[in-house]
């Protein structure tokens, strides 16, 4: 038994000076000391010594154990300062290596136009406002006298999150117009920029979320002629003093009377065609849409606890994504929401 004791000793220390890495000590670590190893197999033959032989193979064995312990830790210092010289070597940093270029970002086209039309409204003195885009019916259409069974409130036209239809997505910033209003007494000027949701398809023109910008000024004796020359102003500002717009009738239930603007298509030009073909962006139309107004609705001045006998208004809402399409001469809507670098890089 001496000789196997000594014979495990002699080998187990060659074996573990050889090794190289944590994983191969581990696996020694077992095959030595385990509760399969051999010096556990060699201590099971102990009860087959005789009572004067048990002490000294029993010390002898301790003595072995000891060794090996000892050679494992010694073992393990080296390799894992080995494998931290290694790591750091390679992750080393030359300092005097020149540092890469970075690379700046730049504000999204649609926030640049954004921007540029919210210093015009402050100029103009407005009032820049935010709201909820999770929105009560009551704000986005009842108190904007958009009464039951109007087609926008409808299912197909308006995403809801409750079977009552109270509330929702907000179709319009317009749910501003009754929230300034409850808070604020003429003369006021406001603008509400936000997201808005409608299940639209996406075209050129359209996108089921797009953002919007409410204006409301309410005072005493505003016309309809105050609004026009507001929306000629606010064009010229955006587009230059040559712009071509447009002004068509319409019917809002929250402006009387109301009206629509177009810009000409800034592709086409006004014909309707490109190289012969039906132009993509206007539909062949030759103008495209921006803006829906009209003068306050003597009801809708009510619901807000504003006299319109003594107080007139009027608002509109501008397509952002439209407006910007015209302003930095994109043809196709959906670009502005693909997110590519190529496309945003150029502006």
């Amino acid at each position: 038994m001496k000789e196997q004791l000594e014979l495990i000793q002699k080998n187990a220390l060659a074996a573990l000076e050889a090794a190289e890495t944590p994983a191969a000590l581990e696996e020694l670590r077992v095959k030595l000391l385990g509760k399969k190893g051999e010096l556990t197999a060699v201590l099971k033959l102990m009860g087959k010594l005789s009572p004067e032989e048990r002490p000294v193979m029993g010390q002898m064995a301790n003595t072995v154990r000891a060794t090996i312990e000892a050679k494992l830790e010694e073992r393990k210092a080296a390799i894992n300062a080995a494998v931290l010289e290694a790591k750091l070597a390679a992750e080393s940093i030359d300092v005097t290596i020149p540092g890469d270029n970075v690379q700046l970002g730049h504000q999204h086209p649609m926030n640049m136009v954004l921007q540029e039309i919210k210093d015009i409204f402050v100029g103009m003195g407005y009032t820049v406002v935010d709201g909820p885009e999770v929105e009560l019916a009551s704000y986005n259409f009842t108190r904007l006298n958009i009464e039951e069974g109007h087609p926008s409130r409808d299912r197909s036209d308006t995403f809801y999150f409750d079977d009552n239809d109270e509330v929702l997505l907000r179709t319009q910033t317009s749910s501003m117009q009754i929230r300034f209003m409850e808070n604020n007494q003429p003369p006021l000027c406001m603008l509400a920029p936000g997201r808005v949701f409608r299940k639209d398809e996406a075209d050129a023109t359209h996108s089921p979320m797009f953002h919007q910008i409410e204006g409301l000024v309410v005072a005493e004796h505003i016309t309809m002629g105050d609004l026009k020359g507001a929306l000629i102003t606010i064009m010229n500002k955006i587009y230059g003093h040559d712009a071509q717009v447009r002004f068509r009738p319409h019917h809002f239930p929250f402006t009387e009377p109301s009206c629509e603007m177009d810009m000409q298509c800034h592709k086409c030009h006004g014909t309707g065609e490109v190289d012969g073909q039906v132009c993509s962006t206007c539909h062949g139309e030759g103008w495209i849409e921006l803006l829906g107004a009209g003068m306050v609705h003597p009801e809708v001045l009510r619901n807000c606890g504003i006299d319109p006998e003594k107080y007139s208004g009027f608002a509109f809402g501008i397509g952002l994504e439209r407006t910007a399409m015209g302003r930095l001469k994109i043809t196709d809507l959906r670009l502005i929401f693909d997110n590519d670098v190529r496309f945003l890089n150029q502006f």
